[in-house]
């Protein structure tokens, strides 16, 4: 499908120069619209047989798939495989990756953010958004592991990796200032670069794009499941710290059971979800003083 960008990203980065290409899918809507972008370029390139694309899952934090009026709705997983999928590269090169922890009897169980949150003992905030590293960049990085072991004995140098993501300058101030490619780490085993190809879409640009698009967008973006008004949440992430409250407080409808869970940890380690709201405030708000439909629970 051809992309339709609001305009192109100020530098391209040469394809062919790089050994892996390894685009990271959210599941949510920007991650379509970049890996459409994306592919069009390996294509053109001829480097699609180089991408393995890479979904960190956030586990319990992830929404869901849901049952609406008899139709099922994809979770944010299995949209980030339909995404890739949709573009062109086989099952078996998309790598779904999460965080694990050892449990009590040995074996490994998965280690959510909300897990990582109790642990650290407070919430990300902004300037210190450890929540994209902890559960996300570094969850994807390891994984880069086995092959860049297998593939730095067959080259003999360091692997060069070009790490694609579906950030956008409108999402906030930090985004609009990170450059649309830059180079992130240069180690003995490694060079990796990242590349912003959908830097510069506006939000009405990415959700144009979604009207005729091989792939559907989250259901949690409508007001209530297959609506297709954009007035539901604005995150693929349930109950993110760097949401606005209005997706807070629909987040709040939509999953009860894991704004409690939120609550919790915030009892217990005495933080608060942000430094100008808590999430037990936050609830109490959405139960006795209203609070955005959720439309579905």
């Amino acid at each position: 499908m051809p992309s339709r960008p609001s305009s192109r990203p100020p530098i391209t980065p040469d394809l062919t120069s790089y050994d892996l290409l390894a685009p990271q899918l959210s599941g949510g809507k920007d991650s379509a619209v970049m890996m459409a972008v994306f592919m069009e370029a390996a294509r053109t390139a001829g480097v699609a047989d180089r991408v393995i694309s890479y979904h960190s899952s956030l586990g319990v934090l992830e929404w869901p798939s849901v049952v609406f009026d008899g139709a099922r709705y994809p979770g944010v997983s299995e949209l980030a495989a339909l995404q890739s999928a949709a573009f062109g590269v086989p099952a078996d090169r998309h790598l779904e990756v999460t965080r694990t922890m050892p449990g009590p009897d040995g074996i490994r169980m998965p280690h959510s953010l909300l897990t990582e949150i109790a642990l650290y003992g407070r919430f990300p905030r902004m300037g210190s958004p450890y929540s994209r590293k902890a559960a996300k960049e570094s969850v994807v990085s390891s994984a880069w592991t086995p092959i860049v072991r297998q593939l730095g004995r067959e080259l003999g140098r360091p692997v060069r990796i070009l790490k694609v993501m579906g950030l956008r300058s409108d999402e906030g101030p930090d985004r609009k200032k990170r450059p649309a490619f830059r180079t992130v780490q240069v180690n003995g085993a490694w060079i990796v670069d990242e590349w912003l190809p959908i830097k510069d879409w506006s939000t009405d640009a990415v959700k144009g794009w979604h009207t005729d698009a091989p792939v559907p967008y989250s259901w949690t973006y409508d007001s209530v499941p297959g609506a297709g008004d954009w007035a539901g949440t604005s995150r693929s992430c349930s109950l993110c710290v760097f949401a606005s409250r209005h997706d807070v407080l629909l987040s709040i409808g939509r999953r009860p059971r894991l704004a409690d869970l939120y609550a919790e940890v915030e009892r217990v380690r005495g933080d608060s979800f942000r430094a100008d709201w808590r999430i037990t405030d936050l609830i109490r708000h959405a139960e006795q003083c209203g609070a955005p439909a959720p439309g579905v629970v």
